[in-house]
């Protein structure tokens, strides 16, 4: 019972961080929007506003993260901004990727859940074994 408690807990803290490093990945955007302006004009403070902003409730949101799971596994997980940045860029930005680069962003998702697939198991073969 207490692995399956844990479990939840963790998929929790896992799916409330991937919802943090959607948020984060914004920041990109905002950023980009914010070069395409006229250095002080009104839109350039708003999308430099709206980058900070992002990035402030990322660092206070990752803290919290971080006391709930391994850092190695939030960090690990932080490359799907990566492909976020990716999206983004083709949805707002209508940029273009090469096969290459889209292979590239499956090879980052595959290694991402690997690593929380590995940190899984790793963590319920510790529970199983302690109550042996």
């Amino acid at each position: 019972m207490t692995v399956s408690k844990n479990n939840n807990k963790t998929v929790k803290w896992l799916i409330l961080l991937h919802l943090l490093l959607l948020l984060y990945s914004f920041s990109g955007f905002f950023s980009k929007n914010a070069a395409r302006q006229i250095f002080m004009s009104p839109m350039f403070v708003l999308c430099y506003g709206g980058m900070l902003t992002i990035l402030v409730l990322y660092a206070f949101f990752w803290q919290q993260v971080i006391k709930h799971l391994p850092l190695t596994l939030a960090y690990a997980n932080k490359a799907v901004t990566i492909v976020w940045g990716m999206v983004w860029g083709a949805v707002f930005f209508h940029e273009s990727y090469s096969p290459r680069k889209i292979i590239a962003a499956v090879i980052i998702m595959a290694g991402v859940i690997m690593f929380v697939m590995a940190d899984q198991e790793e963590t319920n073969d510790g529970k199983r074994g302690g109550n042996v």
